[in-house]
């Protein structure tokens, strides 16, 4: 059995406010604590000439697309949720299973059809705790059965687990959920500058909504009610840091005080470090005084594989430097909004 957990760290506590909720599962399968191959869909893979159908696929984290480098292997996709397989079928064998809000909060967003995204067919649901606005983003669903601006409780039926979305057949029909921080009100100002295809879903784009490790959060309440979403947060193992130009708007602090370590700056700071987890999670935003003419990585965890496979692609490098890729830039850039 491979459980993710959360990676202790020293933070603030008193920076972290406090939590009243426990997050729901968003289906009635409950094998996540005992038997996560029974929650987990599995993922179709060819490596090395063996055609394979893990479970592991389908957990939050570099769980895709295996590499062999020498002697290791090395898994260069990061899948941002979890992948929660049906428990009901009909006699056709399509999903039967209702897709509930993990928590109390409003709908943001209902994708219009689900032909305009990869997720397929899509909701988003804000859920406001105290900690700034979380997101969490119910995906590939058959039917949707609430329209934005709605209000849920956590249990509030919103659709039907399904198979929409690009690369998904019957076989693979599930439920794909996460628990997201907000980048950029600006996300179709950034967006429009470097894309070259339409912006169908405005600001609840999947690029502008960056998941927390999931997985780790309900393993880690279910051991411990008091863990709360933020908490978890600062407590994610870090991946890189990037030092940021003073003048970057950083809404992600604006949004989640807590992400700051000391004290609003009355000031523009000569700089911004921030530290991000292996997928670009914000962990943590301090100001420096060391002045920087564009975003420049400061710091980068040696994992013993090249940084552009353990960072999505965001670093590049190996050892103990890296750099930022170009796509690794466009990134920063929504992140802390420098642009």
């Amino acid at each position: 059995m491979k459980l993710l957990l959360l990676h202790a760290t020293t933070i603030c506590l008193a920076c972290v406010p406090a939590w009243g909720q426990t997050l729901l599962l968003p289906t009635d399968n409950r094998s996540l604590f005992e038997q996560p191959s029974d929650f987990f869909q599995f993922v179709d893979r060819d490596f090395e000439g063996a055609k394979t159908s893990p479970w592991e696929g389908g957990q939050f984290g570099f769980v895709r697309d295996p590499r062999r480098l020498g002697s290791k292997i090395a898994y260069a996709r990061f899948h941002e949720g979890l992948d929660v397989k049906p428990l009901l079928r009909d006699a056709r064998g399509e999903p039967q299973d209702e897709v509930r809000a993990v928590a109390d909060g409003i709908v943001a967003y209902v994708t219009a059809t689900a032909g305009l995204s990869n997720y397929g067919r899509y909701i988003v649901v804000r859920h406001d705790w105290g900690q700034g606005s979380f997101y969490s983003l119910y995906a590939h669903l058959r039917e949707a059965r609430v329209s934005a601006g709605q209000k849920v409780k956590a249990g509030t039926p919103l659709g039907t687990l399904g198979y929409t979305g690009s690369g998904i057949d019957l076989r693979r029909a599930h439920v794909h959920v996460e628990l997201n921080l907000f980048l950029s009100s600006r996300f179709e100002a950034w967006y429009t500058a470097g894309a070259t295809t339409p912006n169908h879903h405005g600001v609840f784009n999947g690029m502008n909504l960056i998941g927390m490790d999931l997985q780790a959060f309900y393993l880690a309440q279910h051991q411990n009610p008091a863990v709360n979403p933020a908490g978890a947060v600062r407590a994610t193992e870090s991946g890189y840091r990037v030092a940021v130009p003073g003048e970057a708007v950083m809404e992600i602090v604006t949004n989640y005080p807590w992400l700051l370590d000391g004290p609003r700056p009355t000031t523009q700071p000569a700089s911004w470090e921030v530290t991000f987890s292996r997928w670009g999670l914000p962990l943590a935003v301090k100001t420096s005084a060391t002045a920087v003419s564009q975003p420049v990585v400061t710091w980068v965890k040696d994992a013993g594989v090249p940084h552009y496979i353990h960072t999505r692609g965001i670093v590049t490098g190996s050892g103990s430097t890296g750099k930022l890729t170009p796509e690794g830039l466009r990134f920063v850039k929504l992140a802390c909004g420098w642009f």
